[in-house]
């Protein structure tokens, strides 16, 4: 790969910033999600509400995956070394994977929940404790979500944003289970309960689906989102002395990007020339894409290279 002699340093600091973030982020999703099963647990002994008792089955399985999020984000943060040549990007797709079990197992548990208090009717007792510890759950998740949003927008991680993706259904989650709090106690509609609590677990297993589609693509080695690879050939092809660009390739690990080409040159360039063009156009990338890392091959244009599906170089 070229190098780039440009701000090493500020690269590097950028780097270790977004790292902090993103270890800062999973402890306190962790410490959320502790805090909110302490307080949901004694809320649903003192309610016996299914929908209560749906989010803090939600809120466990947010504490294991919070916790697999934790360690997936340090893994992730190693530098890559002579074993792991791409780094450990991946880490964070793997750990969305284990969230994807967590998440469709507590469905699971809840659905279970939910049909039993559909066969046999329970009410609601004392909904004021409940409603108030909704609106606890509320402001804790809206404050983590906010936070974790910044991180995501900071450093583009895919384990944060999963999660963070997770704790935004959390926050309509608690509003439901309020509103079905409030129907029950105040009308007597003992289905609405457990009604919620079907909806809510449907609501867990599709975002489950999203997160899951999210990292397989990641883990599947899919390409960047054609936005951003027009926007590469757009930076290729402004170059003054760049004739054109094939065979772009790109993939992403966690927050780490990979992108490759052919750069087509003037074929009369000397080669300490061509090189100087591939480094100028590869720190324009880099600027674009601050987290990528950028492999070029400098090609003569006009000359018709034998392609094969598979490319060993």
């Amino acid at each position: 790969m070229n190098q780039i002699p440009t701000a090493p340093n500020a690269a590097a600091n950028n780097r270790a910033d977004h790292g902090r973030l993103m270890r800062l982020a999973s402890l306190a999703s962790v410490a959320a999600a502790v805090l909110l099963i302490a307080i949901k647990f004694v809320a649903f002994l003192q309610t016996g509400s299914v929908s209560l008792l749906s989010t803090l089955f939600d809120s466990a399985l947010d504490a294991g995956a919070s916790i697999v999020n934790l360690i997936a984000v340090r893994h992730a943060l190693t530098p890559a070394d002579p074993e792991h040549r791409f780094g450990h990007g991946k880490a964070e797709p793997l750990a969305g994977l284990v969230q994807v079990a967590f998440i469709l197992g507590s469905s699971i548990l809840l659905l279970t929940e939910v049909v039993d208090h559909f066969i046999t009717p329970r009410p609601v007792t004392a909904p004021g404790i409940g409603i108030g510890v909704m609106g606890v759950s509320l402001l804790v998740t809206l404050l983590l979500v906010l936070f974790q949003r910044h991180v995501v927008r900071k450093t583009g991680s895919m384990a944060i944003k999963a999660d963070s993706a997770h704790y935004g259904s959390d926050f309509l989650v608690n509003v439901s289970v309020i509103a079905a709090l409030l129907l029950s106690a105040q009308l007597g509609w003992w289905w609405i309960d457990p009604a919620v609590g079907l909806a809510i677990a449907l609501f867990i297993a599709w975002t489950a689906v999203q997160i899951g589609r999210e990292a397989l693509d990641m883990l599947m080695d899919r390409e960047m989102e054609e936005a951003e690879r027009d926007r590469i050939k757009e930076i290729v092809r402004a170059h003054r002395d760049v004739i054109d660009l094939h065979d772009l390739r790109t993939r992403i690990a966690g927050r780490d990007r990979f992108i490759q080409f052919h750069l087509e040159l003037d074929g009369a360039l000397s080669l300490s020339e061509a090189h100087r063009i591939s480094d100028a156009v590869e720190a324009d990338i880099r600027t674009a894409f601050p987290e990528a890392e950028v492999i070029i091959h400098e090609d003569p244009a006009g000359v018709v290279e034998r392609r094969t599906t598979f490319r060993y170089h």
